[in-house]
């Protein structure tokens, strides 16, 4: 099958790419800014038809939550409008569409990991432009599968790992909120069960079908960083504080845990605790993960 990646310069796009490389049986089209701007429907449906994709993985997504708040239209422009035109031509391609969205379409207002089916409440721009890139798939009526993920981070690009080790060489304290919980997500096991959803029998069957995959466990941001100095041997001192002590334009959910109960009985496929992939991550950077994550956004 011929397989479009989007986005694919980014975190997720990035160690697809990685793992495909070891991977048969498909034939795979990687793209990105400027070669191919998602939002613009005619280029895409055009690209789809021309080089008969199959399948479309949608990596490609604007994810600076604070910038959207002044900026929401260049937010929903990607987020929403663009997602819109993949499911299009997904749809006129016969092509199935995975779209990878996030935790913030929820409030954090729960009390349990959140379902599949729990009621949507996002409670910023950068959400309310990923819950409506998930509504206009939904309504096009192509096949899908969106998969809501959370605070991911990789060898490649920039992320909160990468942030804490710089400041963890430069800083003797910092300060990181703990009144925040959710769970990291590395995007290699990410792209892991991306492959294995493609890989199914069945995926020429007709599919509408949202998911949540995030990393097994729970912890604060506070929680995450200390794992990450620990493990790293930093002797920074990282000291709880309250999300009102570091405000930030745009509400954080205060708890966004995701339940993979669905994607795991689906997929048969283990999901691995944060703290094992977050040691794995952190060897594979020494190893020259930083080195491979140059160009990468």
């Amino acid at each position: 099958m011929n397989l479009l990646v989007t986005g694919s310069r980014g975190q997720l796009g990035s160690e697809l790419q990685a793992l495909q490389r070891a991977a048969s049986g498909h034939t795979w089209f990687f793209s990105d800014l400027p070669e191919l701007d998602i939002t613009d429907a005619a280029k895409v449906e055009s690209f789809c038809r021309d080089h008969q994709i199959g399948a479309i993985v949608n990596c490609a997504a604007y994810t600076a939550v604070d910038k959207a708040e002044s900026e929401p239209e260049a937010a929903f422009r990607v987020n929403r409008d663009g997602a819109a035109a993949l499911a299009a031509a997904a749809k006129a391609a016969g092509a199935l569409l995975v779209h990878v969205s996030t935790d913030y379409v929820f409030d954090g207002s729960s009390n349990r990991p959140y379902r599949e089916d729990d009621p949507v409440a996002p409670c910023g721009v950068y959400g309310r432009s990923k819950l409506e890139g998930e509504e206009a798939i939904r309504d096009s009526g192509c096949s899908h599968v969106i998969i809501r993920t959370s605070w991911l981070y990789s060898v490649y690009g920039q992320n909160f790992v990468k942030t804490m080790l710089r400041l963890g060489r430069e800083r003797a304290q910092l300060g990181v909120v703990f009144d925040q919980v959710g769970t990291p997500t590395w995007a290699a096991d990410l792209a892991g069960a991306i492959m294995t959803l493609l890989d199914r029998p069945d995926l020429a069957e007709r599919h509408a079908q949202t998911f949540h995959y995030s990393n097994e466990g729970v912890c604060s941001w506070y929680d995450f960083a200390k794992a990450i100095m620990d493990a790293e041997g930093l002797a920074c001192k990282v000291s709880p504080i309250e999300t009102s002590d570091y405000p930030t334009p745009a509400r954080r959910p205060h708890f966004s845990v995701l339940n993979k109960r669905k994607i795991r009985e689906f997929s048969g496929t283990e999901i691995p605790h944060w703290h094992d992939s977050l040691l794995k991550m952190l060897a594979e950077l020494r190893e020259g993960g930083q080195a491979r994550s140059a160009g990468s956004d």
